[in-house]
């Protein structure tokens, strides 16, 4: 079994932080979904390793949540190998300072959820300054849209060519856009939360296949990782059927492709500094 590096692994403690976006979501709703949560739903799918993606915590409380998940990162034996934190581009003033207050080598990538927010949040040119920052750190950021918003991805990846851009979760999924983004040499895409957005009890591969093949076929396999979105995978399936879906869509390519897409290609895009993936992980 090939192990895999999940880029996209949410935690969501609901007793320390409110995460007012989940108050609509029946299967997320008030409930935990902590460290030893997630340990449990990996068992038998071959996951090694994760990367913290944050997960919104109501203001003020995403900086707060970047900390914490620093320090359960560095306890004995955790999996967790990197994050990816929540920022605040659009502070023209407060982004450089935050940066400072983040030094940590675990700190891998940054964030800013842009689906929820207005068009415009992204527009000024200090959010264009502050993203470029990000090089000389060599951060990266995820990019986290709408469908109709892919062309504002666009410029920013554009307008800043040195930093690396992660387009989450297959555009989700606008095939004609992925095609343009993909034409940018610095953005990679993450296969990942395709299941999500499938009507209920259609959550399986052949729903997903085309947008999965499609972006795996415009990014090419040194340009894309793969991501469980877990909890959120859960609204239609579960993070092991996600793992079988993934693994069969791709069981025909080379092995080498494979270890591409499940860690290779994540260890480099996310300058990870982790053990060398062997083994497939297990709770305790």
């Amino acid at each position: 079994m090939i192990p895999i590096l999940d880029t996209h692994q949410h935690l969501i403690y609901p007793e320390q932080w409110p995460y007012s976006w989940t108050r609509n979501i029946p299967q997320l709703a008030g409930q935990p979904f902590r460290y030893d949560d997630y340990l449990q739903a990996i068992t038998g799918t071959g996951i090694a390793g994760s990367l913290f993606m944050e997960t919104t915590p109501d203001d003020p409380h995403w900086l707060a949540e970047a900390h914490f998940v620093d320090q359960l990162s560095r306890q004995r034996g955790s999996l967790i190998r990197g994050l990816i934190a929540n920022c605040r581009p659009e502070d023209k003033e407060g982004f450089p300072k935050f940066l400072e207050s983040m030094r940590s080598d675990r700190i891998v990538g940054l964030r800013r959820i842009l689906h929820a927010e207005p068009d415009e949040i992204s527009q000024p040119a200090h959010f264009v300054e502050n993203l470029r920052r990000l090089e000389k750190l060599e951060l990266t950021f995820d990019l986290c849209v709408l469908p109709r918003q892919i062309p504002l991805a666009i410029r920013l990846a554009w307008e800043c060519p040195n930093v690396q851009f992660i387009l989450d979760h297959c555009g989700v999924p606008d095939i004609e856009l992925v095609r343009q983004l993909a034409q940018l040499p610095n953005v990679a895409c993450k296969i990942s939360g395709v299941l999500a957005y499938c009507q209920p009890g259609k959550a399986n591969a052949a729903a997903v296949r085309p947008f999965v093949e499609h972006c795996l076929n415009v990014f090419g396999w040194d340009r894309v990782v793969w991501g469980s979105d877990w909890p959120v995978v859960q609204m239609t399936s579960t993070l092991r059927d996600w793992v079988a879906v993934s693994r069969e869509i791709v069981s025909r390519e080379s092995e080498a492709n494979q270890r591409k897409l499940f860690h290779e290609n994540a260890a480099r895009i996310y300058a990870v500094k982790m053990v060398e993936i062997n083994e497939p992980a297990t709770s305790t």
